[in-house]
């Protein structure tokens, strides 16, 4: 019986041996990606192609010039604020973008891999082109973002291109090398913030467009890059790929000058932006607990445009005065929105105002008043929700209560 053991433990031992990794053959069209303009690289899991482009700092990208980066990070070393987007003069960035076969599933793959990062006499573009689905391997590898320590801009990568890299990545875990936890800004969220009820669509286009001042000519559909590089594997006729490579150069370079932008914006020196935007800003400062600038900006909004479109920011600018104790300045805020901001805001700031008056004015007739107004409010809107509707009008009465003892 030992003998028979000892057999099988030998046989175990010798199943468990990983495989050699079986490099896979280059595909038959090779020669023509390379007169396309690429450039082939060969590694140890297979092959991948490779297209690069140097731009000088002075080239211009819609508005703005791609020097102007190194001047959106002078202010960031010279800002006396906490801000989740401050890069570091010294640090290392690495704009990011991706092109996948499909938006979702363990099926679709990462076809084209999109940097630009900073040299030392311009920004280099460097695309890593999947040669065929066999050669996964190589094209991630050859990323180098096994090695990379940077901090990665994208736009969606949050949630979309970084995730999607970590999902390939692992089904290949076997054979490459850990892939690195990158910090990263994702420039979709702070568009968001920046024109939230300014802009009906966040599509990258959409804001190149209204506010990069870049219009593409000659660009192919995001929709139709899956389609095109399918097609181009199977028939080996790279032209149309090619459009898809500048599709995502746009991407890149867009990356930059949309930094830049945000970056100008949230240091008010961006022109012809809405009262939304200001009023967007100041509130992206108070959710960062960066009073002091939100004050500032709000306060700004409030004196350049007039009181219909500043009456959001004398609604958030008021929230900042009650947080600071300034009650008198929290009044006139409030009072200024009444009449300019929503209803559920409203609601909100009558509720303010009788709190204010009574707890730190001791004004009861005031505060009757405000609670008066907020109680006929609820009842006069139809929106809401029968059952909020009937909390609120609980809470109310027991203020209103009160505040008729007090008297």
């Amino acid at each position: 019986m030992k003998k028979m053991l000892g057999k099988k433990t030998a046989k175990s031992d010798k199943t468990n041996d990983k495989p050699a990794y079986q490099k896979p053959v280059a595909p038959s069209y090779t020669e023509q990606w390379e007169k396309a303009g690429l450039t082939v690289v060969d590694n140890e899991f297979g092959i991948v192609f490779k297209r690069q482009v140097q731009y000088p700092f002075h080239y211009q990208h819609g508005h703005y010039k791609l020097l102007s980066f190194f001047n959106a990070l002078g202010k960031w070393q010279e800002a006396k604020f906490e801000h989740p987007y401050a890069l570091d003069m010294n640090e290392k960035v690495l704009f990011f973008d991706t092109e996948t076969t499909g938006l979702k599933g363990v099926g679709t793959q990462i076809f084209l891999l999109g940097f630009l990062e900073v040299a030392d006499e311009g920004f280099i573009l460097t695309q890593y082109l999947l040669a065929d689905p066999a050669h996964e391997t190589a094209l991630l590898f050859e990323s180098k973002l096994w090695q990379k320590n940077a901090t990665v801009i994208t736009y969606n990568g949050k949630s979309f291109d970084w995730p999607q890299l970590e999902t390939r990545w692992t089904l290949h875990q076997k054979v490459l090398p850990k892939l690195r936890t990158q910090r990263q800004i994702d420039l979709l969220h702070s568009s968001k913030r920046l024109w939230k009820n300014d802009m009906e669509q966040m599509k990258l286009k959409s804001v190149e467009e209204e506010k990069l001042g870049f219009s593409r000519i000659g660009d192919i559909p995001g929709y139709l890059a899956p389609i095109i590089y399918l097609d181009a594997i199977k028939s080996g006729v790279p032209d149309a790929l090619m459009k898809v490579l500048l599709h995502n150069e746009w991407d890149l370079l867009s990356l930059i000058t949309l930094y830049i932008h945000s970056t100008n914006l949230l240091f008010e020196e961006a022109g012809e932006e809405s009262a939304k935007t200001f009023t967007n800003i100041g509130k992206w400062y108070a959710d960062l607990k960066e009073s002091t600038q939100s004050v500032r900006v709000l306060e700004q909004v409030t004196s350049q445009f007039n009181a219909l479109e500043a009456g959001n920011a004398q609604y958030y600018l008021a929230i900042q005065h009650k947080r600071n104790k300034k009650f008198s300045e929290a009044i006139d805020a409030f009072v200024a929105s009444l009449h300019f901001v929503d209803s559920r805001k409203k609601l909100h700031v009558l509720e303010q105002l009788a709190m204010i008056y009574e707890h730190q004015i001791k004004d009861y007739e005031q505060a009757l008043y405000y609670t008066q107004e907020g109680i006929q409010l609820i009842k006069k809107n139809d929106q809401w929700r029968v059952e909020q509707k009937q909390k609120w009008e609980i809470s109310w009465d027991k203020r209103l209560h009160r505040l008729g003892n007090k008297k």
